[in-house]
């Protein structure tokens, strides 16, 4: 069937648990025929994946510009504080944003399951740029003093109740419409886009800085430049969202819309249909936990290399703004390159083995790299920061892949949104004000390698219970290929193929009802 003609299927009465490790056998499961495989075309799955990437770059710009400025913004929203306790607020307002993620989650997570995941991405799309073109015109400590930091916080939370339906969307959008063989391929764009706008969010800070400290004096970042980066939001907010109004619905989610609508609504007890959080809790909370694992490690060692390092460089090590703000650039756009190649080779070996080597890496490399970058020369940054980014590519190469295809396509959007925003909002988010917290207390620089350390342990352990989903189709939904010669081949071998489980795929009959009989034939 092709993505924009499909039949509503019906899905099999014995589906399997999601959660469950492997593929189950199921005797009566009907054998898989060429007009039940999705055909999506190389174009349309570009299109749509490019609607997403600019999302995604948009929210990372302005992580990027908050990280970059945390030391400046200080000075700004906090003047007449101790200095490492206005620091110590500014990283606050880092993480009070991401604190808000998981209420953002639950609301727009089933949303994106009821109503479809193209909506929830424009809207999400549209708060985020609207928050941060808003951060821009602020008024500072100077002007109304210590309430100054409120309305940055009220800014920050909104930012992540957005925040909060936008990763989770996102990578549930790009899984669904990659075909199963190259998931891990087209899913990895989604990152690489993001890690750009970070790229890009540090550039922009770095330049701004620097025009206007030559044009009026040191003191201009302070007195009027922080605001730029954060206006210069409002035209990429502007392209961002018309990419997501031009982005179509996911052929998976027009299926299992299909499914529940020809089955009368979605049943309480099959753990493929659609749920509520309760639902999601109660038949994948063992999956939940996974992602969970998974997305702390990732996140603690992706948030370091990110919006931490500017501070830490800044702060700790001793470099200047504008070499902690362009330090980390020339690495991320390398380490953006990388990441569609780690997708690939997840394609090829596996998720779990890609994952792995990341836990392997974040324990020989991160004493080493903050051992380097204390040395507090050019070159050793530069390869500290390099060593810091093998683990987080690795963590991250695969995981707009892997993380959605833990759960069906019916609860997919929600799960996500549970699993994902639960975690970061812990443990990534968290990263820049507890590694600040842990030098302050302990007086160790090495703190923010150990507790980047204990995670990456926590995630590979993760890893070894996760079931692997590199080629094969999305739980709760029916092969996707790029070709109907695939199509056709796919079906022809389906006996010998060990990665097809037609019991867990909502499959039709189309001479059960004479309605569905008509849709395939369109």
């Amino acid at each position: 069937m092709s993505s924009e003609h499909m039949p509503t299927p019906a899905r099999h009465p014995s589906a399997p648990d999601a959660s469950a490790t492997g593929p189950s056998v199921d005797e009566s499961a009907r054998r898989l025929e060429v007009s039940d495989v999705l055909v999506v075309k190389t174009g349309r799955i570009r299109k749509a994946i490019t609607g997403t990437v600019v999302g995604n770059f948009m929210e990372w710009f302005d992580f990027g510009i908050y990280g970059y400025l945390a030391v400046t913004m200080t000075a700004v929203f906090t003047a007449g504080m101790d200095e490492t306790l206005g620091l110590l607020v500014v990283l606050l307002g880092f993480a009070i944003s991401f604190l808000v993620r998981p209420l953002g989650g639950l609301v727009l997570g089933p949303l994106g399951d009821r109503i479809g995941r193209q909506k929830v991405l424009f809207f999400t799309m549209a708060m985020m740029a609207v928050a941060t073109a808003l951060i821009g015109l602020l008024p500072t400590a100077a002007q109304i003093g210590a309430w100054a930091i409120l309305p940055l916080y009220l800014l920050k939370m909104l930012q992540g109740f957005s925040t909060g339906g936008e990763y989770a969307g996102a990578t549930t959008y790009v899984a669904e419409f990659s075909p199963d063989r190259s998931r891990g391929f087209w899913s990895s764009w989604l990152d690489a886009g993001s890690y750009v706008g970070f790229a890009a969010g540090a550039s922009t800070v770095a330049l701004t800085t620097w025009l206007t400290e030559l044009a009026a004096g040191p003191t201009a970042m302070v007195d009027f430049g922080w605001r730029i980066p954060f206006l210069v939001a409002i035209p990429l907010g502007v392209v961002a969202i018309w990419f997501r109004m031009r982005i179509p619905e996911t052929p998976a989610y027009e299926v299992a819309h299909g499914v529940e609508e020809h089955e009368g609504g979605a049943d309480a007890s099959d753990p493929l249909a659609r749920h509520g959080i309760l639902g999601i809790l109660r038949h994948h909370w063992r999956a939940i936990l996974v992602a969970m694992a998974v997305v702390a490690a990732t996140n603690t060692a992706g948030y370091a290399l990110t919006s931490y390092m500017p501070t830490y460089l800044e702060a700790t090590v001793g470099v200047s703004t504008i070499t902690a703000a362009l330090a980390t650039v020339p690495v991320l756009i390398v380490m953006s390159a990388c990441l569609p190649l780690l997708g690939r080779l997840s394609d090829r070996i596996g998720r779990k083995p890609v994952y792995l080597m990341a836990a392997a890496s974040v324990v020989v490399l991160m004493v080493p790299a903050f051992a380097l970058m204390q040395l507090g020369e050019l070159w050793a940054v530069m390869l500290a920061l390099c060593m810091v980014a093998v683990p987080v590519a690795l963590w991250v190469g695969c995981s707009a892949a892997t993380l959605p295809a833990l759960f069906p396509t019916a609860s997919r959007f929600g799960a996500m949104a549970i699993a994902y925003n639960l975690s970061v909002s812990l443990f990534g988010g968290t990263t820049p004000l507890f590694s600040q917290m842990l030098i302050d207390l302990t007086g160790n620089t090495y703190m923010p390698a150990f507790y980047i350390m204990f995670f990456g342990i926590v995630g590979g352990l993760a890893v070894l219970g996760m079931r692997e989903t590199a080629k094969r189709p999305l739980v709760g939904s029916v092969p996707t290929v790029e070709t109907r010669e695939e199509a056709v081949a796919l079906v022809r071998g389906q006996d010998g193929n060990p990665y097809l489980d037609t019991s867990s795929m909502p499959l039709v009959d189309l001479h059960e009802d004479p309605r569905l009989t008509a849709a395939g034939q369109r």
